[in-house]
């Protein structure tokens, strides 16, 4: 006994003198920091090595994100300098649990956009345990009102506020807010169909320091002008979708005004014409940014008055119909843009856009998604003029010839992303990109000439790649996918959906990437369990996972999941062979967020309600049949957890038929 005591006194020395115990607190949270980097959970081991170990990562921790709401008291009490708390994985958060917080002066960000079942008390708790709150996400809070906006109000020095969706706030619950918070910089209130005029007149009228201001699709009209229109310090305003501003709205704006103003978003306004985009341009000459996708037509005279905004860099038209000389208009007012977006414009031509590009040498940025008259000539007039592109997006500019896409490979090496999903590129233009070093996303979806042979020059010569899609690029096998692996070690997002070549030799080829949070194999039918059990034990980080149709994946591969895969948050699992055994294995995940489960033949009422009952879900997507099978009352009771059942009716799809139409689509363009 003395002996065995001995030597468990020798183990404890031995650890209470660990070099790490010797290490100034800047050092140790620098080795914190790069494990945290490459695997969160990683920190809990490390905190468990002393109690020097177990001190500095309480004190090193800023950030929390809890999965349950009960252990908050704890968790608060134990990290002390935490300034930002996620509670986005608490589905359901009742008054009570903000209620059983202690004060903690240092935390200043609380996220509550993803959690429900509080209201006006728990805001209460919350405002009075946290004294220095600067930055509060109260987004999708449907439930609350007036009363929990008074709450809110009383957090002084609440600089942040999003109040997206929160339908039931008026004008009352607003005014609070702005007598209450006058250090407001940034507050959103999309989709607040309660607030009109007069509460945004007491908003300006308080919180004179607000630098963003967010009102989309909200029910405001040309009386709100004037007072926001007076804020000094106003740099971004948002009026997505507000259809209640018209011309007659944008021609009463007093050009003295909104001089600091430098973010405007006027997109999917309907209302809005050539006419009230003059007046806003004449009422801002300081804008940087101006968004006008889907609005009005874009004539000449319109394109013309953008050359009172001289200080323009983004342009962002997406949606909108060119009239003659529309786009020639830009070339030569808008000389100093570095992003201009055309994505889905009709009337955009090889003369017109080759026009615009030679007078854009500063551009940086350039989406021509589905202009689908633009042709090579296009092409090497951008890639000519502007060898400085990062981004370039042609999505489904079916005219490009793959000899043309070469271009882009040879004169914009500085390329960061790049889209030709559904273009006309081969290998020799793979070859081509690899020139382009710094690319880390490229998406090559529906590119049906190229093979593992192009996707080995990529990995040889992009490093960097972090996102990598190749949705029914149906010639791609393991071999292809396995180059990715190999030279891309960084990479965080591949989509293979639909490669049917590819099996389980591709999914131990991308364990090797620990850093893969995206992982997309829908309708890929020879991949098994045996692969993706070699992805949950190599990639920890594993976030979002579709194996819809991957009809080999089994239970095994849910129970692999439940193991490893614990910062997994979404997850499509329609049509596998996954039983009550692989679902409530999964209900162990406390994080997962969202579930679609549509025709699992081995999943009975029984199984689903025990899964739903453990699982802390937010959304679950479920085949109608279930809906008369499962009791009402437990469907009940897991709404009142915050989660919401969207029930889909649809019939059961044969395995490999919508490649076999998506082949022979393909097929017909391409004799066309």
């Amino acid at each position: 006994m003395a002996a065995a005591h001995q030597a468990s006194k020798r183990r404890r020395l031995s650890i209470s003198s660990s070099p790490l115990n010797d290490l100034a607190d800047e050092l140790l949270f620098l080795i914190l920091d790069r494990l945290a980097a490459d695997d969160p959970r990683a920190l809990k081991s490390f905190s468990l090595l002393s109690r020097a170990c177990h001190a500095a990562e309480s004190r090193h921790r800023r950030i929390l994100r809890p999965f349950r709401p009960d252990l908050l008291p704890a968790a608060l009490a134990r990290y002390p300098s935490l300034s930002r708390l996620d509670l986005s994985l608490c589905p359901r958060l009742p008054d009570a649990a903000f209620a059983a917080l202690p004060v903690h002066p240092s935390l200043c960000s609380v996220d509550l956009s993803r959690s429900r079942g509080f209201g006006a008390a728990g805001l209460a708790a919350l405002v009075a345990a946290c004294p220095n709150l600067t930055d509060l996400d109260l987004s999708n809070g449907f439930d609350l009102g007036d009363a929990a906006a008074a709450e809110v109000a009383k957090a002084s020095r609440l600089q942040r506020l999003s109040l997206s969706r929160c339908k039931r706030i008026t004008d009352m619950g607003l005014g609070c807010i702005a007598v209450g918070c006058p250090e407001m910089r940034d507050i959103s209130l999309r989709w607040c169909i309660g607030v009109t005029h007069l509460g945004l007149d007491l908003l300006a009228l308080k919180c004179k320091k607000l630098n963003i201001l967010d009102l989309s699709y909200t029910m405001i009209v040309k009386q709100c002008f004037p007072a926001i229109m007076k804020l000094q310090n106003l740099q971004v305003l948002l009026l997505m979708g507000c259809n209640g501003i018209d011309d007659d709205a944008l021609t009463s704006l007093d050009q003295e005004c909104s001089k600091s103003l430098q973010v405007l978003d006027m997109s999917n306004s309907l209302n809005v014409t050539h006419v009230g985009v003059q007046s806003v341009v004449k009422a801002m000459p300081n804008l940087l940014e101006l968004n006008l996708s889907y609005c009005s037509p874009v004539t000449p005279s319109m394109s013309s008055s953008f050359e009172m905004i001289h200080k323009l860099q983004t342009l962002k038209l997406d949606g909108c119909q060119f009239m003659a000389d529309g786009l020639k208009s830009i070339g030569k007012s808008c000389v100093s843009l570095r992003e201009l977006s055309l994505s889905k414009c009709s009337g955009v031509t090889d003369t017109d856009l080759s026009f615009v590009v030679s007078r854009l040498k500063n551009l940086l940025k350039l989406d021509v998604t589905c202009c689908r008259k633009i042709t090579d000539a296009s092409l090497a007039a951008i890639t000519t003029s502007c060898p400085s592109l990062i981004s370039l997006r042609m999505e489904s500019c079916s005219l490009l010839s793959g000899e043309g896409l070469q271009l882009i490979g040879k004169r914009c090496t500085q390329l960061e992303e790049l889209d030709l999903t559904d273009t006309d590129l081969d290998d020799e233009g793979l070859k081509a990109l690899s020139g382009c070093s710094k690319l880390s996303s490229l998406k090559i979806g529906i590119c049906l000439k190229i093979t593992d042979e192009g996707l080995s020059y990529i990995s040889k010569s992009c490093p960097d790649l972090r996102d990598i899609d190749l949705y029914r690029s149906e010639a791609i096998t393991d071999e292809g996918v396995s180059h990715i692996a190999q030279g891309c070690p960084m990479l965080e997002s591949i989509n293979m959906s639909y490669c049917t070549k590819i099996t389980d030799r591709s999914l131990s080829s991308l364990s090797k990437c620990i850093k893969l949070n995206t992982l997309e194999i829908r309708g890929c039918p020879m991949v098994s369990s045996a692969g993706l059990s070699e992805i949950a034990t190599g990639c920890r980080l594993l976030s979002k996972l579709d194996i819809k149709k991957c009809f080999e994946i089994n239970d095994l591969g849910m129970i692999f999941l439940s193991q490893f895969s614990h910062n997994l948050r979404q997850i499509n699992l329609s049509y596998c062979s996954v039983t009550d055994i692989g679902l409530i294995s999964l209900s162990s995940i406390y994080g997962l967020q969202n579930m679609t489960i549509v025709h699992l033949a081995g999943v009975t009422p029984n199984g689903l309600i025990a899964a739903l009952m453990v699982c802390g879900l937010r959304k679950v997507k479920l085949h109608e049949a279930f809906k008369s099978m499962v009791p009402s009352h437990m469907l009940k009771v897991v709404e009142a957890r915050g989660c919401l059942f969207q029930w889909i009716n649809k019939p059961y799809e044969v395995a490999l038929e919508p490649c076999d139409v998506w082949k022979q689509q393909s097929q017909d363009l391409l004799v066309q």
